[in-house]
């Protein structure tokens, strides 16, 4: 079980890892050894909450394709251990963000002293301009 949370948790089975080889440097050893770390998570198909799982599909998120599967590659450390703890706290955090709750914005309109401080600003512009013209007599 991969715990997200008290009350979220998702099966071993429903994530799928699959190492790599590394991209960029590491000497002799990249070409060797499989480091890092491709994770697949299906959204649809996972046993998480109906609710969760809508708001991780509305995210604007490029990791998540249209067939609804997560994809991460992580491959910052060497060790392979290391980077498998990487991609599952990555999809830990991608999961809590979609859980939390958004205040839904109310729209707003300015209050009668920043009116009149918007407009006293603009009539003191408008006064720095007009004594920078010339005179005509």
């Amino acid at each position: 079980m991969f715990y997200i949370s008290n009350s979220v948790s998702i099966p071993d089975w429903e994530i799928e890892l699959k190492f790599i080889r590394a991209q960029g440097a590491g000497g002799q050893n990249v070409n060797k050894v499989a480091s890092a770390v491709h994770l697949r998570f299906d959204v649809r198909s996972s046993s998480l909450p109906e609710t969760l799982k809508n708001r991780m599909l509305t995210l604007q998120d490029q990791r998540i394709n249209k067939e609804g599967i997560l994809i991460l590659k992580a491959q910052q450390y060497r060790s392979q251990e290391k980077n498998k703890d990487d991609a599952l706290q990555r999809l830990r955090e991608i999961i809590l963000r979609a859980a939390q709750n958004r205040k839904k914005r109310r729209p707003t309109r300015p209050g009668k002293a920043a009116k009149k401080k918007r407009l006293e600003g603009k009539k003191h512009r408008g006064q720095l301009k007009a004594a920078r013209k010339k005179i005509r007599y």
